[in-house]
């Protein structure tokens, strides 16, 4: 199929950007990689009266250490982002998933904010973003909004974003001292979309005991799920206390079925990619060697 006819647009500035969005609202589709928004052209699940394309806004490039973590900006390319040595080393989480985020031809187009804007239940990206607790930040003519990433995803492909907004940035927290990191995902194919995945992030305090832990799953509910941590925080970092974190969680989901898996299915791989993902974060932070 082809896409609807529509009015090209490519701005060279954010206030130009903008203005596009303050007249148009919910008519604009916001075009940076296309590797999501191309195919749902093509099959007219989307047909905008404008596509603004951004790739030449110069404002929205770019990895910048703020205040509150790393910011990266909507035109910043998944290979870009996995290239980028330092913000690799300042967000571990994202080295491990992204990886996992589809092909390399399909990385050196996709971007990070991309990815969120998409808000596929099964994508990596937000996965990773919700479980380390950090944010997307949303320009409109009436300014700027930092909301968090928790609070970002409404269900499959919807969000908080309003029509006369764009997604301008992510904001990743940084990485803390006796941290640890986990990421495990199954696929039909790898590449493919998560039939389901887990992300785990770690700090032990000086006694190797569990100061805080983050476990966020996806491709199970219409959005990332982020698990109730609270029974084992001030345990010990152990396989048992893997066990039961994951018990506990495979227990709290409430799973979707759908041609790749069953609901029971998708359970058990939560039961079974949480206890790796925590023993891989429990293993970096150098609990168990």
């Amino acid at each position: 199929m082809k896409p609807t006819a529509f009015e090209y647009c490519r701005p060279e500035r954010l206030d130009e950007a903008l203005d596009l969005l303050a007249q148009y609202g919910p008519d604009v589709s916001i075009l940076a990689g296309g590797m999501s928004l191309g195919p749902m052209l093509n099959m007219r699940l989307v047909r905008p009266r404008i596509l603004m394309d951004i790739k030449r806004v110069s404002e929205l490039g770019g990895v910048q250490v703020v205040r509150d973590g790393v910011h990266t900006g909507a035109r910043l390319v998944q290979a870009d982002a996995f290239a980028d040595a330092e913000l690799m080393n300042k967000v571990p989480l994202l080295a491990l998933g992204l990886p996992n985020v589809g092909h390399f031809q399909t990385r050196n187009r996709g971007t990070l904010v991309g990815s969120v804007a998409h808000a596929d239940p099964s994508a990596e990206v937000p996965l990773c973003l919700t479980t380390l607790g950090g944010s997307i930040e949303l320009c409109s003519k009436q300014g700027k909004r930092i909301v968090p990433a928790s609070e970002f995803f409404q269900g499959a492909l919807t969000t908080v974003r309003r029509g006369d907004e764009m997604l301008t940035g992510l904001i990743w927290p940084l990485s803390e001292p006796r941290v640890g990191y986990g990421f495990q995902e199954l696929a039909q194919r790898h590449g493919d979309f998560a039939i389901a995945a887990v992300a785990c992030a770690v700090v032990l305090d000086e006694s190797g005991l569990i100061s805080t832990i983050r476990v966020g799953v996806g491709g199970v509910e219409d959005r990332p799920y982020l698990a109730d941590t609270t029974r084992v925080r001030g345990a010990r970092a152990c396989h048992e206390t893997a066990c039961a974190l994951a018990s506990d969680i495979a227990e709290a989901v409430d799973p979707m079925s759908d041609l790749k898996a069953s609901a029971a299915y998708r359970r058990a791989l939560v039961l079974a990619l949480v206890e790796r993902s925590v023993m891989a974060a429990f293993r970096m932070a150098g609990a168990i060697e």
